[in-house]
């Protein structure tokens, strides 16, 4: 699969911002500009040593920086919180799309990177942290960081249309794994893994994620999280018991609720009558 090379700094800092929840690019962009507007203050000139020309000269050049980044650095911010509202609204289309489709080949309609997005959401619905690193981090082509639990699982899709995942690909993972103290790992492919593969992940703390699979897996995760949404719904929002106002005895006319507002039964409710307190009639509100 191809990668993207970044061109620029900007690009490197645009990118891993929207990594991040794009409240986390938000609050990175308000932090920036509070720190920066402090450090780009105007400082009150002071009579100078021949000395500290130098000083001065370097004080003079970090406040010019500062000037010009508190409007650089939190736009930046802004738009690295941008491109992560929109990659996660993506993300959860592409769910939505793949659950609702019965194409057999769904997956394979895919790019390489809707592919990545498709299996990242699928973990962060079962409760992972999911970062997308595209491959281009130290970890040897890991495609995906996930964290749960303070453990750390890497992730390597394979998008292979043509052919079947080997061994190969499988033992530089568990490799990858080892060297860099991950707790677990997965490959996933939106095709098949060859005998040689699953052989070999057998035992260990390495799974293998083929087509269906997947399919499963995203469905049991949409599944998982439904059900969590109704019953936070149902937990918070508890049904109230519709109560019916008595009639008094002696006329048969309804009654209201009142609060009392003083004397030992202060702030209890009662039933009283409308016209009270021409008419002190009360019942005990229960």
């Amino acid at each position: 699969m191809g990668r993207k090379r970044k061109s620029s700094p900007a690009e490197d800092l645009l990118d891993l911002i929207s990594m991040l929840p794009w409240w986390g690019g938000v609050a990175l962009a308000i932090v920036s500009y509070l720190v920066l507007r402090r450090l780009a203050a105007p400082v009150p000139m002071m009579q100078t040593q021949p000395g500290q020309i130098g000083q001065m000269v370097s004080g003079i050049f970090k406040q010019t920086l500062a000037y010009y980044g508190q409007f650089i650095l939190p736009t930046l911010c802004l738009i690295g919180a941008a491109i992560s509202a929109f990659k996660r609204n993506q993300r959860s289309n592409l769910i939505a799309d793949v659950s609702a489709s019965s194409a057999v080949n769904v997956l394979e309609g895919m790019t390489w990177r809707e592919f990545e997005m498709l299996v990242g959401e699928a973990f962060r619905l079962q409760g992972y942290q999911v970062v997308e690193t595209g491959g281009n981090g130290a970890d040897g082509g890991v495609d995906l960081v996930l964290r749960k639990d303070n453990e750390k699982f890497y992730v390597q899709c394979k998008q292979w249309k043509a052919y079947k995942v080997g061994v190969e690909v499988v033992r530089e993972m568990y490799g990858v794994m080892a060297a860099h103290g991950a707790t677990g790992g997965f490959v996933v492919t939106s095709g098949r893994f060859t005998d040689a593969a699953s052989q070999f992940a057998l035992g260990r703390n390495l799974k293998l994620v083929d087509g269906p699979a997947l399919m499963k897996l995203i469905e049991h995760a949409k599944s998982n999280r439904t059900a969590a949404v109704k019953t936070d719904v149902n937990v918070k929002t508890p049904m109230k018991t519709k109560l019916t106002a008595p009639s008094r005895p002696h006329c048969a006319e309804t009654m209201v609720q009142r609060s009392a507002k003083r004397g030992a039964h202060a702030g209890q409710s009662f039933w009283g009558r409308v016209a009270y307190p021409s008419c002190k009639g009360i019942r005990p509100f229960a």
